[in-house]
């Protein structure tokens, strides 16, 4: 039987963590890869990532079973217009990682609708403040959603090769419309990223004229402006190929900000009081504690002593529980329950920790 190729364009960390993936539940695979940088081709060869490399894109598409694009969307829009002037295996199977999925679906039933080719869209919603081929981990994408989004060239039992050749991500494979899928993750993600960048230029700016707001900016606006450290350039890109969803986000946004400003102006006490109840009543009835469904994780709070080994003797309690990550709210912990906050992945560990704590300590205990 004639070995398979799979040929990954794109070795930074979602392409990199791919063919880990894609090795551990076939290893017989030949995997391919692409990357202009030459120092990504290294580590992949390296850390036994892929097989071969190259820097030219258009060497290796001819020799593989299925062809996926990790790179920024437009180059793979890019790359789809190349594949269709490329002598391609029939019936291969070409797909992406695009964090938007209308454009590069339409793009791909333009250009490659005369060619003997399956495509499906696909986004795997999974990622790490960290880049390249040397942070790609096998367990990237465990638990993680990984959306595909079909097109009129994702033929029959397309779907199901693609699941049985990353069946070692772990993750949890779901269909959507390439449509509702950018509608969807406009209001999750897109917009969350505009409000996060304004709210930190906004600060940024404020601070010249009040220096005491980089002091007090801590707590829950650390949290709500994590994600403005995210790279530009892919921003801009998703951006630009999603502006229809994100404007009416937009606007949906400013209308909500303009009823909030109306009831403070008007002193409107009850309009005030229940918009806030909204919000924290919404955010207990989401999955924000899930991830692809799954638990993921819960949070307790600790108001710890600042004393030489408090933190220590709260964790030595916790000792053989499964613990996420732990964290220490410094400085300005105004809108956080604790200084001590340490995150579990599932409710049983969180209240069993929870317990524990109560019953050996008198810290005042927080449950997320």
């Amino acid at each position: 039987m004639e070995r398979k190729t799979v040929y990954i364009a794109g070795l930074g960390l979602i392409g990199a963590s791919l063919a880990l993936g894609i090795r551990r539940a076939h290893p017989e695979i030949e995997i391919l890869g692409y990357n202009r940088s030459e120092e990504s081709r290294r580590v992949a060869l390296e850390r036994g990532i892929v097989d071969r490399v190259t820097d030219d894109f258009a060497a290796f598409a001819p020799l593989a079973d299925v062809i996926i694009l990790a790179v920024p969307i437009k180059q793979t829009i890019a790359f789809i217009k190349e594949l269709e002037e490329l002598d391609l295996k029939e019936n291969v199977i070409i797909s992406d990682v695009g964090s938007t999925k209308a454009e590069i679906v339409a793009a791909a039933e333009k250009y490659l609708q005369n060619k003997p080719v399956r495509f499906v869209g696909a986004h795997p919603m999974a990622g790490s403040h960290k880049t390249g081929a040397k942070a790609a981990h096998v367990t990237l994408f465990e638990n993680a959603y990984y959306i595909f989004t079909p097109s009129s060239l994702t033929k029959p039992g397309t779907l199901e090769e693609m699941k049985d050749l990353l069946s070692g991500l772990h993750a949890r494979f779901i269909q959507v419309d390439a449509a509702e899928h950018d509608r969807v993750t406009s209001q999750i993600s897109h917009f969350p990223h505009i409000l996060a960048s304004s709210l930190m230029e906004q600060a940024a700016a404020y601070s010249q004229e009040h220096e005491l707001t980089q002091s007090f900016a801590a707590g829950g606006f650390r949290d709500m402006i994590r994600i403005a450290e995210s790279e530009p350039g892919m921003w801009t890109s998703i951006l630009l190929t999603n502006p229809e969803a994100i404007l009416e986000r937009l606007e949906d946004f400013k209308d909500q900000l303009d009823k909030v400003a109306a009831a403070i102006e008007a002193k409107d006490e009850t309009a005030i009081w229940e918009f806030f109840d909204r919000g924290r009543q919404s955010r207990k009835q989401m999955e924000i504690h899930k991830r692809a469904g799954v638990d993921s994780f819960y949070d307790l709070f600790i108001n710890v002593p600042d004393e030489e080994g408090a933190i220590l003797g709260v964790l030595e309690l916790l000792r053989g529980t499964s613990v996420v990550n732990i964290r220490i709210n410094e400085e300005n912990r105004e809108d956080t329950h604790g200084i001590l906050q340490i995150t579990f992945k599932n409710r049983q560990d969180l209240e069993k920790s929870a317990k524990i704590v109560r019953e050996n300590t008198v810290y005042e205990v927080f449950l997320d």
